[in-house]
C-alpha cells in the first residue's frame, strides 16, 4: 500500500504529526510496536503526574489540621492503589489517542518499523514483514532509558522510571541518581510517600539546568521534607549481591557508603536510532542523534525525524510542534522554524518548577546590560491562602531595548504560570506593557506582573 506520510512511533511527537498531516489532506499510516501515545502517555509524562498527584492528596490529607480539618483515624499511603490509579489515566489516554486517529483516518500499523532505501518501510510483527511505500517518511522512534556502566539496571534491585511506576510494594530506603526532572519528581514522590530517599547530583546544584536561586529553594524544600540531598556526588559503584544495595558515593569529602533497598537510576535518555534502517538508508548522525534541517528533514531526502531522536530539548511539547512544523513544510505550506530559545521547561516537584528563556546568568555571560525583579510568594495572598509560600518569580529583561530575555518560577502551579510569559515573548511583549496589563487578584499568576514591577522599580508589595 501507498501513502503520503509514514510515520514510525506514535508519541507525542508521531501522532500530533499524524493526526495534522491528515487534516492537510495526506493519506497516513502510524507505525507502533507497542502502546498508543508513547513514553510520554504510558511510561513518562501522564503516568507520573497521577502518582505526584496521589502523593499530594495524601500530603493534603496528613495535614489537614493545618485547614481547620480534622481526619479521624490513620492516612496510610497504598502504593499498590496509587499505581492501580496511575495505570488506569494512562490506559484512557492510550484509548483517547487510538480514537483521534481513527477519527482522522489515519491508519495504524502495529509492529516495529525500520526504514528501506527508496522511500519504504518494513514493518515486523511475529516474525512476518510486509513493506509499505511512501512519499515521505518520518521517524518519531523517541528514547529510553539511560544506562551507565558502573549502574547496570537489573529491573529489581537498580531499576530505570519504568519499574519506578509500577513497584508492587514500598521500599523502606531508595537511593535516585540523578536530579533533573526525572529524578527529582521520582525523589519527590517516594519521599513525600514515607521512604527514606537519598537524592545524588554529579553537579554542584539539583535541577541543574535551572537557575541556581531555583536549585536552592528545591533543595532546602526537599531537606525540610527529611530528604537527604548530595550534590557534587556520584555513584561509583552497586553491590547487590545483598538483601539491600550497598551504594558507594564520591564525594568532596570522600567516600560516603549508602544502604538502600533500590536504586533509582535517572541519568537521563538514549536514543531509539539503533536497528531502524539509518545505516542502510544512510541517514547522517552525529552524537548519538539524527541530523536534520530547519524543517527536520534528514541528508536524504523524503525522510524526516522529529522528537528525542534530533538535537534539541527531550520534551513532549517540543516533539508536538516539530512534528506539525514538519508535515506542514511537507504539505507546503509557509511555516517558520521553531525558536529553541523560547521553550517552556517544567519540574512537577512541590513546589514545582517552571522556566522558559536565559537566566540571569546567562544573560550576563552572553553580554545583556540586564535588569532583574524577583517577587516571592511569602508576599502573594493566594499563596499564603493555600499554605503554599515556598518559592518566587524571578523575570530577566534586556535594559537597553525592553526585550524579555527569560522568566524562572519556583512555586504552586507554576507550571500552569509560565504559558504566560511563552505567549508574551513570542508576541515581544514589553515589560512595561505586562506591568498595565491586569492581572486577577488573589491568584498566584499576579506574582508575574509583580516581579516585572520589580525589575522597573515600580512593585508595590514588597
Amino acid at each position: 500500500m501507498k501513502y503520503d506520510i509514514i510515520i514510525i512511533g506514535s508519541g507525542p511527537g508521531g501522532y500530533v504529526a499524524a493526526i495534522r498531516a491528515s487534516q492537510l489532506g495526506s493519506k497516513v499510516a502510524i507505525v507502533e510496536k507497542a502502546e498508543l501515545g508513547g513514553i510520554c502517555l504510558n511510561w513518562g509524562c501522564i503516568p507520573t503526574k497521577s502518582l505526584l498527584k496521589s502523593a499530594q492528596v495524601y500530603n493534603y490529607a496528613k495535614h489537614a489540621a493545618d485547614y481547620g480539618v480534622k481526619i479521624d483515624g490513620t492516612i496510610n499511603p497504598d502504593l499498590a492503589e496509587m499505581v492501580q490509579r496511575s495505570r488506569s489515566v494512562a490506559d484512557g489516554m492510550s484509548k483517547g489517542v487510538q480514537f483521534l486517529l481513527k477519527k482522522n483516518k489515519v491508519d495504524v500499523i502495529n509492529g516495529t518499523g525500520k526504514v528501506l532505501p527508496g522511500k519504504k518501510v518494513e514493518v515486523t510483527l511475529d516474525g512476518k514483514s510486509e513493506v509499505y511505500d511512501a512519499t515521505s517518511i518520518i521517524l518519531a522512534t523517541g528514547a529510553r532509558s539511560r544506562q551507565l556502566p558502573n549502574l547496570p539496571q537489573d529491573g529489581k534491585k537498580i531499576i530505570g522510571y519504568r519499574e519506578a511506576m509500577v513497584l508492587d510494594k514500598m521500599p523502606k530506603s531508595m537511593v535516585v541518581v540523578g536530579s533533573g526532572a526525572i529524578g527529582s519528581e521520582f525523589a519527590y514522590f517516594f519521599n513525600s510517600v514515607g521512604v527514606e530517599v537519598t537524592l545524588v547530583e554529579f553537579l554542584p546544584n539539583i535541577v541543574p539546568l535551572e537557575d541556581p536561586d531555583v536549585s536552592k529553594t528545591l533543595a532546602r524544600s526537599f531537606k525540610k521534607a527529611k530528604m537527604k540531598v548530595m550534590v557534587d556526588s556520584s555513584v561509583e559503584t552497586v553491590d547487590t549481591s545483598g538483601d539491600v544495595c550497598n551504594v558507594a558515593i564520591k564525594t568532596k569529602k570522600g567516600l560516603v557508603e549508602v544502604e538502600a533497598d533500590i536504586v533509582l537510576s535517572a541519568v537521563g535518555i538514549a536514543t531509539n536510532i539503533e536497528g531502524i534502517g539509518l545505516e542502510e538508508v544512510g541517514i547522517k548522525t552525529e552524537k548519538g542523534k539524527v541530523t536534520v534541517n530547519d524543517f527536520y528533514e534528514t541528508n536524504i531526502p523524503g525522510y524526516y525525524a522529529i522528537g528525542d531522536i534530533v538535537h534539541g530539548p527531550a520534551l513532549a511539547h517540543v516533539a508536538s510542534h516539530e512534528g506539525i512544523t514538519c508535515v506542514e513544510k511537507i504539505s507546503g505550506m509557509n511555516v517558520e522554524p521553531i525558536d529553541y530559545g523560547n521553550i517552556p521547561a517544567c519540574t512537577y516537584t512541590s513546589p514545582e518548577v517552571a522556566s522558559v528563556g536565559m537566566t540571569e546568568t546567562q544573560a550576563k555571560e552572553a553580554g545583556y546590560d540586564i535588569k532583574v525583579g524577583k517577587f516571592p510568594f511569602t508576599a502573594s495572598g493566594k499563596a499564603s491562602a493555600a499554605g503554599k509560600k515556598d518559592g518566587f518569580v524571578k523575570v530577566v529583561f534586556d535594559a537597553k531595548y525592553g526585550e524579555w530575555l527569560g522568566c524562572q518560577m519556583i512555586g504552586e502551579n507554576v507550571t500552569e504560570m509560565i504559558a504566560e510569559v511563552v505567549a508574551s515573548r513570542k508576541l515581544e511583549t514589553t515589560g512595561h506593557e505586562i506591568i498595565k496589563t491586569i492581572h486577577p487578584h488573589p491568584t498566584m499568576s499576579e506574582a508575574v506582573m509583580e516581579a516585572v514591577a520589580a525589575a522597573y522599580d515600580e512593585v508595590i508589595h514588597i
